[in-house]
């Protein structure tokens, strides 16, 4: 047993893999108790993190303790049907995460600089 073990240790994982695994197309009500179930069959969890608000339900954060933990729950839960829903996992990117957070912040300065716009307020706090 320790031999295989150490084999899977050797191997060598693409550069896209790493601990935290971000999950997207959940059921709106899974619990807690219910994630552990499910991604805890593949390793040691460290934390799971499920979306609460408006833009984040229906996705999930898990961090494994071992990277080939990890790489085993995506290998085996992506497409994993739960509640008539299939999973989408796929390994944390944060480059990925902080384009879209840039992309909504310039949605964001855009609106504010059309509102601006359209009541002919110039940003700047009026000083009496």
């Amino acid at each position: 047993m320790e031999a295989a073990g150490s084999n899977r240790r050797n191997a060598r994982l693409p550069p896209e893999v790493n601990r935290a695994v971000y999950v997207r197309n959940l059921p709106f009500n899974i619990s807690s108790e219910e994630m552990f179930d499910i991604f805890g069959k593949y390793g040691a969890l460290r934390q799971v993190r499920i979306g609460n608000t408006k833009e984040t339900r229906g996705t999930a954060y898990v961090v494994y303790e071992d990277i080939y933990d990890a790489k085993n729950a995506v290998d085996h839960l992506s497409g994993f049907n739960v509640a008539n829903r299939y999973l989408i996992c796929l390994y944390y990117n944060p480059q990925r995460m902080n384009k879209r957070q840039q992309n909504d912040l310039a949605k964001k300065q855009q609106e504010i600089k059309d509102l601006q716009e359209r009541y002919g307020v110039d940003g700047q706090s009026d000083k009496l």
